[in-house]
């Protein structure tokens, strides 16, 4: 395994104050509880943000908050992360402990859920603050961010299209 090194220990409202912040939404024709469904199952994370490779939860399920687990994505990154929130359909967040790069100061995300006549309305959010010279290419990073989640939440948009799709 990669080593990993330390992030800073950020609560979940620093997903409202880091100096990088990305949110994006997507409307979902499922519950809310059915997403949770998704977000605790470790093999649907890649099915859905592709930068995903692996999920590994490192404590008991199911997962509340202070359960962890690692995430290993494209291009070798590795993060270790602690749950900060986890309240089933409504809203859940993390921030990552360890970090397999060094310029990952501080990371954390947040998924908000509302539900909505047609499922619910997912709002995630990612925040970070990175050292060394990648802080100088944040503005064309956060462009290709932006690009990717949203790429990602139309991907979970069909991913939940098809796990739960109605019996014919």
């Amino acid at each position: 395994m990669a080593a990993l090194h330390p992030c800073e220990r950020v609560g979940i409202d620093y997903v409202d104050t880091a100096p990088h912040r990305y949110a994006n939404s997507v409307e979902l024709a499922i519950t809310p509880d059915q997403l949770f469904e998704v977000f605790a199952d470790a093999d649907a994370w890649p099915r859905w943000a592709s930068v995903i490779r692996n999920v590994e939860w490192t404590s008991p399920l199911p997962p509340g908050v202070g359960s962890t687990r690692v995430v290993s994505m494209l291009g070798g990154l590795k993060g270790a992360e602690e749950f900060l929130l986890w309240e089933p359909g409504q809203r859940m967040g993390f921030r990552f402990n360890e970090a397999s790069e060094k310029s990952i100061r501080a990371f954390a995300e947040r998924y908000d859920v509302e539900p909505t006549p047609q499922g619910c309305r997912l709002t995630w959010t990612l925040a970070l603050d990175v050292a060394g010279p990648g802080r100088y290419f944040m503005p064309i990073s956060g462009l290709v961010c932006t690009i990717a989640f949203r790429r990602f939440l139309k991907n979970l948009r069909r991913y939940t299209d098809r796990r739960f799709a109605p019996l014919r």
